[in-house]
C-alpha cells in the first residue's frame, strides 16, 4: 500500500459547501439518521466519478488471485472464471494466467467493469462466490501506481504487488511512446 501522505485529497464536501445543517432526526430504527431528499439521484449511479474512466478501458479492473501450486485453488479459479463468463457475459474477461504476470505476484485472471450497475451487481456476487480466492479491485484513472495501491480495495487476503515492476513497465511504455514505437 502506498503511503497516503504522498497524495493530496480534495475535501469530501467539495460542491456541498454552505448548505443548511443536516437534521438530527432518527429513523424508526432509532439508530440511523433521516436524510433530506435530494433534488435528483447522484450522477454516480449512472457513470463512474471523475477521474475514473468511463470508456473502452473500463472503470474498474478486478484481479482474482489463486495459488498456482495448489490444485484445489487452480480448479476453483478455473471454475469461477467459467461461471463469471456464463453469468456475466457483458463483462470483459481475460485468460487465466497460471503464473505471476506484470505486477501481480501469483496466478490470476482479470475482469473489467464498465458501469456502476455492473460494479454493483458483480462485486456483491464476487464477495459471496469467490471462495478461498482473493481479489484486487482498482479503478482506472490513468495513474496506474496510485490505482493499484492507494485507491485499491482487497477482497480476502491481500498480496504485495510488484510496484517497482509496474513503475518500470510504465516507464518503458512512456519511452516507447516518446520514440514513436509501438507498445504492447
Amino acid at each position: 500500500m502506498a503511503d497516503p501522505s504522498i497524495y493530496t485529497y480534495p475535501s469530501p464536501l467539495e460542491g456541498f459547501e454552505n448548505l443548511p445543517p443536516l437534521p438530527d432526526e432518527k429513523n424508526a430504527d432509532g439508530k440511523s439518521y433521516v436524510n433530506p431528499p435530494a433534488a435528483r439521484p447522484s450522477p454516480a449511479y449512472d457513470s463512474f466519478v471523475s477521474p475514473i474512466t468511463n470508456d473502452e478501458r473500463g472503470g474498474f479492473d478486478v484481479h482474482i488471485y489463486f495459488q498456482q501450486n495448489v490444485d484445489s485453488d487452480v480448479k476453483f479459479a478455473t471454475e469461477l472464471w467459467e461461471r463469471i463468463r456464463r453469468e456475466f457475459p457483458e463483462l470483459r474477461m481475460y485468460r487465466v494466467w497460471d503464473k505471476p504476470v506484470g505486477p501481480h505476484p501469483i496466478a490470476m485472471f482479470e475482469v473489467n467493469l464498465f458501469t456502476p450497475a455492473q460494479f454493483g451487481a458483480f462485486i456483491p456476487w464476487l464477495v459471496i462466490n469467490r471462495g478461498p480466492l482473493s481479489a484486487l479491485l482498482h479503478p482506472n484513472t490513468g495513474d496506474d501506481i496510485r490505482d493499484h495501491t492507494q485507491r485499491a480495495t482487497w477482497l480476502g487476503q491481500p498480496f504485495p504487488l510488484q510496484i517497482g515492476l509496474l513503475r518500470r513497465m510504465l516507464q518503458k511504455r512512456a519511452e516507447e511512446a516518446q520514440n514513436g514505437q509501438k507498445t504492447n
